[in-house]
């Protein structure tokens, strides 16, 4: 028992070690860990070349460079346009703004004569107020990116750093997977090995899956958007595919503020219904076809734990927080599932699973199972 107790102690200072160690270099974890997470998506194909006798090096930066040659087309194909736009966007947003405020104006208006001046001039000081802390919290939210996740030494670590750290994790991949099995305790080194398969099918499942549905999404919406002749309709299209990430966020998001938009740009009712009933249908396809099909229910990571996983984790460790709350959010399902089925088996939950006590002598153990 108390051998039990010293490793169930030891386990929970070194989580509470590493969690900390995370805390502290979440500033400059950025590269790693996308490195760590390109490596991972990307050593299954390593593995097909190393099957065919491609030595590992040369695998890895056959691989590492095509993935880098998709990324690199990818961006000279569609920045230009979302640069112009981004640009239009931005410059057309005070107009936006004016006429929002002017269409709260009107609505205020129609109010006042229903209601109590007094009245009017609190909803009036409230509405503003509530729009100010909308503008101050966008504007907190955007300080932060630049200060913080995306400052420009990170995104220079990002550029230099990420490939040679992607690259040296691919190339040793299977080395340091047979190094840290040799480190595990034999007595449960196969529980172990089970469990690590299971995180590892949940996270390959999962990431690879839902990067798929991002990116068919994006391209449905930024289509349909576009065809209905909405402005920066590629823009938000693909926005609202990258945001489908965080499950509702996207369509809903997406959906609200491109209707608003359409509003705004056309006027008439029938555009803006348009663009409700494509991310009506988007949703529906999303959620009973493209998902399903591509994510698959194995994953077993619900919603609403993953929503609470990214916050949680965000708020933890910022913008490191949210890349690695996914990963960590499957660990911590498969680890909670094992140690439920565990339970279930003991004696803790149904005392008839207590193991019976043998009697060398035969016959019935003796009450309370004393020798």
């Amino acid at each position: 028992m108390n051998q039990a107790w010293g490793r169930t102690l030891f386990w929970i200072v070194a989580v509470a070690i590493f969690a900390y160690a995370l805390n502290r270099l979440s500033s400059i974890l950025l590269p790693f860990v996308m490195g760590s997470a390109i490596a991972f998506l990307l050593d299954p194909f390593v593995n097909r070349l190393d099957r065919l006798r491609v030595p590992r090096s040369v695998g890895s930066v056959l691989v590492l460079f095509a993935f880098l040659a998709l990324i690199v087309a990818f961006i000279l194909l569609l920045v230009p346009l979302l640069e112009t736009q981004i640009v239009t966007l931005v410059g057309r947003f005070p107009a936006y703004l004016k006429l929002a405020r002017d269409e709260l104006d009107q609505f205020l208006a129609l109010l006042q004569d229903r209601l109590d001046p007094d009245q009017v001039v609190k909803l009036r000081d409230a509405a503003s107020a509530k729009i100010g802390d909308i503008l101050a919290g966008a504007g907190r939210v955007i300080t932060s990116l630049l200060t913080g996740g995306v400052a420009v030494a990170n995104v220079l670590s990002l550029i230099f750093i990420t490939p040679i750290v992607a690259f040296f994790l691919l190339r040793d991949w299977e080395v340091l997977l047979a190094t840290i099995d040799s480190w595990l305790p034999r007595e449960h080194a196969a529980t172990i090995r089970d469990q690590a398969h299971l995180i590892n099918q949940t996270l390959s499942g999962f990431l690879r899956g839902q990067a798929s549905v991002c990116l068919l999404m994006g391209l449905f919406y930024g289509l349909g958007l576009t065809i209905v002749g909405l402005d920066f309709g590629l823009v938000l299209g693909l926005v609202c595919g990258a945001l489908i990430f965080i499950p509702f966020l996207g369509g809903i998001t997406g959906g609200l503020i491109s209707v608003a938009l359409g509003f705004a740009q056309f006027g008439a009712w029938h555009k803006p219904l348009a663009i409700l009933v494509l991310f009506v249908v988007g949703q529906a396809l999303e959620g009973n076809i493209i998902t399903p099909k591509l994510v698959g229910d194995r994953v077993n990571l619900h919603p609403v734990w993953l929503i609470f996983s990214l916050l949680a984790f965000g708020a933890l460790f910022g913008f490191v927080g949210v890349l690695i709350a996914v990963p960590m959010a499957a660990v911590i399902g498969v680890l909670v599932r094992f140690a439920l089925k565990r339970y279930l088996l003991s004696s803790l939950y149904d005392p008839a699973n207590a193991t019976p006590v043998h009697n060398p002598c035969g016959g019935e153990p003796p009450v309370g199972g004393a020798p």
